[in-house]
């Protein structure tokens, strides 16, 4: 399973680094553009984005002080991008370091808007891969509605077939 998770977490890596790529190729109006989606642009798709795999992280590591940056970020697009590429690579050596006896070990998380739950780490980690590239999909909708068009496939079989 172990191996299998890294493979993923390896592709999550590498569509990042594709979305990424994206992002630092528009400008402004396009970044904050307001459109209809499930969240109001690109700048705060990529911050949920970049929010749900920083805090997963956090819960992953027991860091005391949980912060989602999507109930405030202020930063800039390049700021973003680097919390973005650091929780990425985070996300990838945790797994590397997390022992495969506790995959069924339970995770404690704290729901955005208050309250506890639980899942075991298999399933949290689960999550945040298919959390990530739904709304990876979602940012691919938004740029090209702002017409930013130079937009690569990042899809699982994509990075399968490439490495």
């Amino acid at each position: 399973m172990k191996a299998y998770f890294l493979k993923l977490a390896e592709y999550n890596s590498w569509a990042n680094d594709r979305a990424i790529s994206w992002l630092k190729q528009i400008d402004e109006e396009q970044w904050e553009r307001k459109t209809t989606s499930s969240f109001a642009s690109i700048r705060e798709t990529a911050i949920h984005i970049t929010s749900a795999e920083k805090i997963w992280a956090d819960f992953w590591t027991k860091v005391p002080e949980h912060v989602y940056l999507s109930a405030g970020f202020n930063g800039t697009k390049d700021e973003l991008i680097e919390i973005w590429q650091k929780a990425s690579k985070d996300v990838k050596t945790h797994l590397e370091n997390y022992p495969e006896d506790e995959f069924e070990r339970k995770v404690t998380f704290v729901y955005p808007r208050g309250g506890e739950g639980q899942m075991e780490f298999w399933q949290t980690f689960s999550h945040m891969i298919n959390h990530s590239t739904y709304h990876r999909g979602q940012l691919v909708t938004l740029l090209r509605s702002s017409g930013f068009t130079d937009l690569s496939n990042t899809d699982l079989a994509t990075y399968y077939l490439t490495m």
